[in-house]
């Protein structure tokens, strides 16, 4: 009965396309289509199309705001205009479920394009979603959706004293998926604005971006529970095994949680800092809320977690001043006169770039070596993020011009070689 109900269906739908009131559900349609297009294009403005962008995408085609409001006004057209205006619905049947397809594609790939812009499983997402959404158009449009979920319906079983089914296992796990990528995109389009603010220290943005972010998981995974049908009191249980699983296994993990947002909080490390931690130099380019990147110089990174930052000794070269005191030595020969030439190697490593001129150089006679008047010059920057070979360089380049324009001797080692002839037998 149902089958041939279904059949009956078709042929109806198949005899309204062929009439020439489908034209004119064609013509709304397309007309439809560009209003939402024109919209979308003046909702984006001359702003920079952003390849990651969630509603606009990189063009206004792949985004998920104009499938949205082609959907909305095919809607409205089906819901107030056609009945006024006596067009019977054939164009718009077929349409619709099309949209909705349409814009569940696109909303789940801009989603997962946006919180997980590097992971292999956006494409697999995408097409998983892509199948499944363009599976249940062609049921809709066909009528064999009610047919489709009975069938659902009649594959159950029961776990413990419920029963469950096919189709709300199905139901469940999709709404807790676009719920819980809901949240991720919201936190993520919320840290974005965050990091993107300069009034606030960067460290502060941080932490309340990961505070966000930690906030709205927890809130999208308890509605998604409880779209699931899942009764929450029953995580009591869950909650009291995941404490002991906190106290014995998982200890450290969760250490490392907590540290990441009291280094934020504190902000004793930041953003930006020089720091050295086990032997490892480098500037703090990232804290997550687990471990935190420290980037060398020479590009090498390391990923420390945070329990570390917080249990063992930690040297940050720019806590308090980001200012660096950098030195070099050069030895002059005994002869040279000490009150003309400190002065003038003093300023000649002012004028280097990099260096500042507050606090300013200072040249002191650190001893008297065996082959010179040895000269400590001591110097001050602002950036040692940039490195301290390249200043370093310019500084030795111009103590040697200043001391060649001087005629200054920088001296070298000397040894005296006494070689004893050893006299012949006859003598």
């Amino acid at each position: 009965m149902n089958q041939s109900l279904t059949l009956q269906e078709l042929r109806a739908l198949g005899a309204a396309l062929l009439k020439p009131a489908a034209l004119s559900e064609l013509a709304l349609f397309v007309a439809s289509l560009g209003i939402a297009w024109l919209l979308v294009r003046l909702l984006q403005g001359n702003e920079p199309r952003l390849r990651r962008s969630v509603l606009f995408g990189s063009t206004v085609l792949n985004g998920a705001l104009f499938p949205l409001l082609a959907l909305l006004q095919a809607y409205l057209l089906r819901r107030f205009l056609l009945p006024f205006l006596g067009l019977p619905l054939a164009v718009f049947k077929l349409v619709i479920p099309v949209l909705v397809s349409l814009a569940v594609i696109r909303l789940s790939a801009r989603v997962m394009s946006a919180t997980l812009p590097e992971s292999i499983w956006v494409k697999i997402v995408e097409r998983s979603v892509s199948w499944m959404a363009w599976g249940g158009s062609i049921l809709w449009i066909t009528g064999l959706w009610p047919l489709a979920m009975d069938e659902l319906d009649d594959i159950s079983w029961k776990v413990g004293a419920t029963r469950m089914t096919l189709r709300s296992v199905i139901e469940g796990g999709l709404t807790s998926a676009f719920v819980l990528g809901i949240a991720l995109w919201i936190s993520s389009v919320i840290e974005t604005r965050l990091l993107r603010e300069s009034q606030a220290d960067l460290s502060l943005r941080k932490m309340a971006a990961n505070m966000t972010r930690s906030i709205l998981l927890l809130l999208g995974l308890i509605l998604a529970l409880t779209a699931s049908g899942i009764d929450l009191t029953a995580l009591g249980v869950l909650g009291g095994a995941l404490g002991v699983g906190i106290g014995f296994g998982l200890q450290k993990l969760a250490a490392n949680y907590v540290s990441g947002f009291v280094i934020l909080a504190e902000r004793s490390l930041r953003i930006g800092d020089m720091v050295k931690v086990d032997g490892f130099d480098g500037r703090i380019s990232d804290i997550k809320t687990r471990y935190t990147v420290i980037r060398a110089l020479n590009g090498r990174e390391a990923i420390v977690p945070n329990e570390l930052l917080i249990t063992q000794r930690v040297e940050n070269s720019s806590l308090a001043d980001p200012r660096v005191l950098l030195s070099t030595v050069v030895q002059v020969g005994y002869g040279s006169d000490l009150s003309l030439v400190m002065p003038r190697l003093a300023a000649a490593v002012e004028h280097v770039n990099r260096v500042l001129s507050q606090p300013a150089p200072m040249v002191q006679l650190s001893q008297f070596a065996a082959d010179g008047l040895e000269l400590q010059i001591y110097f001050w920057i602002a950036d040692p993020e940039n490195g301290a070979g390249g200043v370093k360089s310019e500084v030795n380049l111009a103590i040697l011009r200043t001391l060649t324009e001087m005629d200054v001797e920088i001296p070298f080692p000397q040894r005296v070689l006494h070689r004893s002839v050893p006299r012949s037998k006859g003598s």
